[in-house]
């Protein structure tokens, strides 16, 4: 069971780290953006092209991989979200799924991406502890470390950052946020490249365990749903979705019938709307027309 439950946090905690690209933007920009997950295979992508035609090593690959996604979110933003921002949310919404199956075809067109399937080393790969009579993977210590260690960074940078208060502001009250001097189009601009560079960090880490591929970015599916457990305006709430989710994942496939694991999410999801329609940490918010 403790083994069990280990696994499906280090996993919760990639699922973690692509539901809060969904939060981010959504609580920016009232968008969805289900190109998440495709942000996420696109970084890991890079990652490998640090890791193996650059040769830096692995710490530089995690910097190098999150800057040039934070570029790329920016743009996606300016050419091809902002100028159906104010359209029906349907339109935007078809917006990113397109914007998502574009980036999936031009990685596999790209020459030594393609359509293979490929290995990101980690200094943490393939070791393995013993506690008691529980072995424990390193790389499963490793992702659980790395996902504590950038929600405590999100915390100081929207905490005590400007930019980071200003992203608060928005996120709050776009108009408001504009009255007071902040430059909204600019600060949504940042928000997503700071989620594509959240999200690359999650395919950096889920790699060893699913190697990298052009179609890792469908974890976007399982993503989605944590993002809805946890209350899809809450940042924390993102946290605990993405572990109620994947502990809940690994539990149902050890204990319960073969193929219960794959719909284990979305079961989790109509539980937590039938009892709170809002989700765990979501707030609920009456709008008179």
């Amino acid at each position: 069971m403790l083994q069990l439950t280990l696994a499906g946090v280090a996993q919760g905690c990639v699922y973690a780290l692509v539901a809060l690209g969904f939060v981010l933007i959504y609580k920016a920009t009232e968008t969805v953006n289900f190109a998440q997950g495709d942000l996420m295979m696109l970084g890991t992508f890079f990652a490998l092209t640090g890791a193996t035609v650059l040769g830096l090593p692995y710490w530089l690959t995690i910097v190098f991989a999150m800057a040039v996604m934070a570029v790329i979110g920016m743009l996606i933003e300016r050419a091809v979200l902002r100028p159906v921002l104010g359209y029906p949310q349907f339109t935007v919404v078809m917006v990113t799924i397109g914007a998502g199956f574009v980036l999936r075809g031009v990685v596999t067109m790209i020459p030594g991406w393609g359509t293979e399937t490929y290995r990101l080393a980690t200094p943490f790969a393939d070791r393995v502890m013993r506690v008691g009579g529980v072995v424990v993977a390193e790389q499963q210590l490793a992702v659980i470390g790395h996902t504590i260690l950038l929600c405590l960074a999100l915390y100081l940078f929207f905490r005590f950052t400007r930019v980071g208060i200003a992203m608060q502001a928005t996120s709050q009250n776009q108009l408001a946020a504009y009255y007071m001097g902040i430059p909204v189009r600019r600060i949504n601009m940042l928000i997503w490249g700071l989620s594509a560079g959240i999200a690359t960090i999650g395919g950096i880490l889920l790699a060893p365990t699913t190697f990298v591929h052009s179609n890792m970015g469908f974890i976007g599916l399982k993503a989605f749903p944590a993002a809805v457990v946890g209350g899809f305006g809450s940042v924390p709430g993102a946290i605990v979705g993405g572990l109620i989710i994947g502990v809940v994942e690994a539990l149902s496939g050890f204990y319960l019938a073969e193929g219960f694991k794959d719909v284990a999410a979305y079961v989790v999801v109509l539980m937590v709307l039938m009892v709170r329609p809002s989700g765990i940490f979501g707030e609920t918010v009456a709008k008179k027309v």
